[in-house]
């Protein structure tokens, strides 16, 4: 397993991680290690595509959902707010 040496840590850095470390039961050394897991191991960007894809799967629509919402939908095009000022 490698050793990893943090130099010039600022205090308040330190104090924030024991602060931490103690909210989650692990010393400040067993801390740093989850934090920097985590980082290392977090999921990349997704694509709005997939997302959206992913929270319909989720959610379980059914086509008769889907066709309720479409009927719904209102019809006639928005219109754009004024937001000049005649007074």
């Amino acid at each position: 397993m490698a050793t990893l040496t943090v130099r010039n840590l600022p205090d308040h850095v330190h104090r924030a991680l024991r602060l931490r470390a103690a909210e989650h039961g692990r010393s400040t050394e067993g801390e740093v290690r989850a934090i920097l897991a985590e980082a290392v191991n977090a999921p990349g960007p997704q694509r709005l595509g997939d997302a959206l894809s992913a929270l319909g799967r989720e959610v379980a629509l059914s086509d008769a959902d889907l066709t309720a919402m479409d009927e719904a939908r209102q019809r006639t095009p928005a219109v754009p707010v004024d937001l000049v000022f005649s007074g």
